[in-house]
């Protein structure tokens, strides 16, 4: 399998993010936490063990807790120093889950999954890891994030050295994921996208806040050579240039992609099989059929 992202390095990022600790930079973490504690809110049943896979901080864990809808959650994480007073905890990679087969109610993947080389095989292990009829939710960064910033990058380097190379990761399409989802046997799988503007004095500011957020370049591909000063400068005046609004201040697009599927279980509901619908849709639709002419009709 090729690999796409550096996996010591993704660890390497997300362990300095959790030691600067930016509290302000974790907007997006948060984000994703109220929104995915809002749909198992919504959810009519009781999840007796979560799982939160690999949510840095903690607070997607503690906020499903707080809807009253789980019993208990453990935590999944890099490294021990991710724990945060969580009793329930265990260390491993993120691609290689330490979860027993249909061991987990509610399994929740807050801003991780975009980070895996195989995102096939780790939505797998969610699944197997699920008791019948459990939920997976995840958040996970789309297609158009950081589009501005991908292509005030790549038009600085082509500008200053001829070349460019890769400095922002690719992210997936909101129908890819869902494509993943069913390909990794999940019933009932459902996606929906939202795109958050944050808007920043100038490109240093954003560039700190992925650092803080882990978000730095972890691309197997990617340039070893330091950004220079001169780089940098040219990329906030062309940032400015086509990324400002009338005040002064630049846009960047973060979009999020929700997801939700089900463990298979006998009492879900199932399409029904083509020619067993006992309704015609003329009929449904309080409308005359019109039938068209044959193809080999003259």
């Amino acid at each position: 399998m090729d690999m796409i992202f550096d996996p010591a390095l993704v660890e390497k990022n997300r362990k300095r993010a959790w030691r600067v600790r930016d509290d302000k930079a974790l907007f997006l973490l948060d984000i994703a936490a109220d929104e995915l504690a809002d749909r198992i809110a919504i959810v009519e049943r009781h999840f007796d063990m979560a799982v939160e896979l690999h949510g840095a901080t903690g607070v997607t864990a503690q906020r499903i807790l707080q809807t009253g809808k789980v019993g208990a959650v453990m935590r999944v994480e890099t490294d021990a120093a991710f724990a945060e007073g969580f009793q329930e905890f265990k260390v491993a990679p993120i691609e290689a889950l330490p979860l027993e087969p249909a061991s987990a109610n509610l399994i929740v993947s807050p801003l991780t999954l975009h980070l895996t080389n195989d995102t096939p095989g780790t939505l797998i292990q969610i699944r197997r890891a699920l008791k019948p009829d459990g939920l997976f939710l995840a958040a996970i960064p789309g297609s158009g994030t950081l589009q501005e910033l991908r292509d005030v990058l790549l038009s600085t380097e082509i500008e200053l050295t001829g070349g460019a190379s890769a400095r922002v990761i690719p992210f997936a399409d909101v129908r890819d994921v869902g494509a993943l989802l069913q390909r990794a046997g999940f019933a009932l799988p459902v996606t929906d996208a939202e795109t958050y503007t944050v808007r920043y004095d100038s490109i240093l500011p954003l560039m700190r806040d992925l650092r803080a957020m882990g978000m730095t370049n972890p691309l197997m591909d990617r340039s070893r050579k330091p950004l220079s000063k001169r780089f940098l400068m040219r990329a906030a005046e062309i940032y400015a240039e086509k990324y400002s609004d009338a005040d002064g201040r630049i846009r960047a697009t973060f979009s999020m992609i929700y997801v939700s599927g089900w463990a298979p279980h006998e009492s879900q509901q199932k399409p029904l099989k083509p020619g067993s619908a006992k309704v015609r849709l003329a009929d449904a639709l309080k409308t005359a059929e019109i039938t068209l002419p044959s193809k080999d009709a003259d």
